[in-house]
């Protein structure tokens, strides 16, 4: 069974990695996402976007350990909110795998024999569910599960408040965003989508080091997660 210390520390850890392989893996898309004539071309960097499908698909797992993971502790308050935060980073996980799938079907079409102009479409129609996803992945779907947390946080006080008031006040801007993108008042890859992105990115990553380096706070902890679980009643006819 894992210690409460122990738990904190994985989830850290489980947030720095879906961070550093989100990045990468999006990096490693370069080839397919940013040539519209990618599947015309000789070469197919194969290589290159298997390992940012891998890496995307770590991202994902990440985030669904880090939902299993706190689960049990958020349950503790409020078993809404706990359901709430881990049905969201499902969500968000799902998401992300659909926008893999997309992104290693482009690849199929580019080793397809005869390439011509309907591949060309269905490449330009693959890119768009990417992109897509990516707005109902890491923002859409990250928005609520980000309030959640941070709602969680800011009452327990596992973690010191400004973190969790960081994370109050980065859900509400990064739906906000998004919804703007969706409605086409700017990019989601653009100064204002970098930084209405920013506050959500500086909590998860403040979080996740606060976690790793001091972990839950003690008193809270003990408050909290040393009590004995409330047990939810049973009707019997």
């Amino acid at each position: 069974m894992l210690t409460h210390r122990t738990t904190a520390r994985t989830v850290g850890t489980l947030f720095i990695v879906a961070a550093v392989t989100a990045v990468i893996g999006l990096l490693a898309y370069a080839p397919v996402l940013d040539d519209p004539d990618y599947v015309l071309g000789a070469t197919t960097h194969r290589t290159q976007v298997a390992a940012g499908a891998l890496l995307e698909l770590v991202c994902a797992l990440s985030l669904i350990g880090i939902a299993v993971l706190m689960f049990p502790i958020v349950r503790r308050r409020s078993e809404s909110a706990a359901l709430g935060y881990a049905a969201f980073r499902l969500l968000e996980s799902a998401v992300i795998v659909v926008g893999i799938i997309s992104v290693l079907a482009i690849v199929t079409l580019n080793e397809s024999v005869g390439a011509d102009q309907s591949h060309l479409t269905a490449s330009a129609l693959l890119v768009a569910v990417h992109d897509w996803t990516f707005l109902f992945g890491p923002n859409f779907a990250l928005a609520p599960s980000t309030f959640l947390m941070g709602w969680f946080l800011y009452r327990t006080r596992l973690v010191p408040r400004p973190i969790a008031v960081l994370g109050l006040v980065a859900a509400p801007l990064l739906f906000a965003s998004a919804a703007l993108v969706l409605f086409g008042v700017y990019d989601q890859v653009s100064v204002w989508g970098g930084l209405t992105a920013l506050p959500v990115f500086a909590y998860e990553m403040s979080l996740a080091v606060w976690l790793l380096v001091k972990g839950f706070q003690p008193v809270a902890t003990a408050r909290l997660l040393d009590t004995p679980a409330p047990v939810t009643p049973v009707l019997v006819r």
